[in-house]
């Protein structure tokens, strides 16, 4: 796909089917897992072909997810290294939720909110694998005591409800600022939307000459 003259590349095809590819992992490991969590969602695993096959189907999506959360990382590692701006951002978090621009410091590739959601799946994913393959009945059950699978599946319970809650934060604020899901979706961003949302970054890719086809005002998302 070509993509309109004067915008800027967010990002390249790789990272979208990299991306999309977690998300749809991610997704249904949710309503398999919700089917296993509780008798009144049991429905769910209607989904997947009936409680079984939801049972066997889920860790092999939990695996196919951290392989694709992996190469995530090693495309967005450096981009959310921690700095003192994110810090900075971080405390005035009631303008960047009212859209004040007055008094917020610029910011990079990406903010300290979507830091916070990379390093919070960096840390639950690994936990959610681990405790995953301890209570992985059909491969592991004879080198897991009781004990050890109970004390696993409660970790990958609590494990699996913070992970959601960060997804939907993740969900609730790429459809809050209008432009970031474009982003994903079509990999293109305008040169206003990164002036405003990510201005350090748009310094950055003048200073490299990317922005050497822009020709749109830089006030216009």
């Amino acid at each position: 796909m070509t993509r309109p003259k004067g915008t800027l590349i967010r990002n390249s095809t790789g990272t979208r089917l990299n991306h999309w590819l977690t998300a749809a992992c991610f997704v249904l490991l949710v309503l398999s897992g919700l089917s296993m969590f509780h008798p009144l969602l049991f429905w769910m695993s209607a989904l997947f072909g009936g409680g079984q096959w939801t049972r066997a189907i889920h860790p092999w999506i939990g695996l196919v997810l951290a392989v694709s959360y992996a190469a995530m990382i090693v495309q967005f590692l450096r981009d959310n290294l921690w700095s003192k701006d994110d810090i900075a951002w971080a405390r005035t978090i009631d303008k960047v939720l009212a859209n004040e621009e007055e008094g917020v410091p610029e910011v990079a590739r990406f903010n300290a909110g979507q830091k916070m959601v990379f390093w919070s799946m960096t840390l639950l994913i690994p936990v959610l694998l681990v405790t995953g393959i301890f209570v992985w009945d059909y491969y592991f059950e004879s080198l897991t005591s009781i004990e050890t699978q109970r004390y696993a599946l409660l970790i990958h319970s609590l494990a699996a409800i913070a992970a959601i809650i960060i997804w939907i934060t993740h969900v609730y604020a790429a459809i809050w600022v209008r432009g970031s899901m474009r982003a994903m979706t079509q990999g293109y961003v305008t040169p206003g939307w990164a002036w405003r949302h990510h201005r350090k970054w748009f310094r950055s890719l003048a200073a490299t000459g990317s922005l050497t086809n822009c020709s749109k005002p830089l006030h216009r998302p």
